[in-house]
């Protein structure tokens, strides 16, 4: 009974001193080389219990870190990797994989690299017909208007050259000026005058440009503009104003040629509005000036001719176009 309290006191004794220890190691730093750094007690003194039991405890923890067993040498270090993983690994395994390459000769190479950063045509043109219809009138010719239906046929042979056929109409809509007919009445002066009877040409377009812009707020409108040029006839005939009484021309096809621009805007990829100036060039013989007074002269037809003048018709067209089919299918280059 008397010696269980002394058995108490030697056991806890024994559990006290190596919490110590433990708690001493743990306060111990770890130099580079893996051994601990002498503890200090408060007051900065060295204890050298203290120190000596944590120098043992490190030198302990380093073998364990390294891998040593007890009984391997204290200096000897592990330098061994981790297998199965990284670059060199991998092309230990295959070779192929890591090509070695000259980067002087890959410099040199030639780059034929296409790069297509162009957003695609919005309606192409190449295999269809267009088909425009509109109204012309005449920019140019302050005495006498000629307005005119107009109608077009067009093939796109690619997405930017046609070749089409056009014509218009003018005999029931020429327009002689009321200040015309004023100023013969009352000074006796008179210019010759011409009225068309109708226009028809072939005709080869070119696409030079395409595009689109903004508006109406956020709505895009896609548009292209081409120019335009062709031969053809015009059929005509001088107004008799200077010997109405007499004279009384008929209308004769003279040989035109014609050049243009005009401008298309999409409203889908079929559907657009066009707008076109137009100048049709021929050889127009004019009224003469002169008169006789001997009847069977003045009803001569070979005297009513007079000059003959190169005349330029130029005339602006509004109207719609329809492209045929109605849609088509983007072949993208491989």
């Amino acid at each position: 009974m008397k010696s269980s309290p002394i058995g108490l006191l030697v056991a806890v004794a024994l559990g006290i001193f190596p919490a110590q220890s433990w708690a001493q190691a743990k306060a111990g730093k770890v130099t580079v080389a893996g051994k601990a750094a002498a503890a200090k007690d408060s007051e900065g003194v060295l204890d050298a219990d203290a120190s000596g039991s944590a120098t043992a405890g490190s030198d302990a923890a380093d073998a364990t870190a390294a891998g040593d067993t007890p009984g391997s040498d204290a200096g000897e270090e592990t330098t061994e990797s981790p297998t199965g993983s990284g670059l060199d690994d991998i092309c230990k395994i295959d070779p192929a994989a890591c090509p070695n390459l000259d980067m002087d000769k890959e410099a040199a190479r030639p780059l034929k690299e296409q790069i297509f950063a162009v957003q695609q045509a919005f309606a192409l043109r190449v295999r269809r017909f267009e088909l425009q219809a509109g109204w012309s009138t005449s920019l140019n010719d302050q005495f006498v208007g000629h307005p005119a239906p107009v109608l077009a046929l067009n093939y796109y042979i690619t997405n930017v050259l046609a070749i089409g056929v056009n014509g218009s109409y003018y005999a029931p809509f020429n327009v002689d000026q009321d200040f015309n007919a004023q100023v013969r009445r009352a000074a006796r002066v008179a210019v010759p005058l011409t009225e068309y009877q109708w226009g028809a040409a072939l005709n080869f377009t070119y696409v030079p440009a395409y595009g689109k812009f903004a508006g109406f707020g956020d709505f895009i409108f896609h548009y292209d503009a081409y120019v335009v040029g062709g031969v053809g006839a015009m059929s005509v005939r001088p107004i008799p104003v200077i010997d109405p009484d007499n004279r009384n021309f008929a209308y004769e096809p003279k040989l035109a040629f014609n050049a243009g621009l005009g401008l298309r805007i999409f409203f889908n990829r079929w559907f657009a509005a066009v707008m076109e100036v137009r100048d049709y060039v021929f050889n127009d013989k004019l009224e003469n000036l002169e008169t006789s007074a001997i009847p069977a002269v003045a009803q001569n037809p070979s005297t009513w001719y007079g000059e003959t003048s190169l005349t330029n018709n130029v005339q602006a067209q509004f109207g719609v176009a329809i492209f045929i089919p109605f849609s088509f299918d983007y072949r993208l280059p491989k």
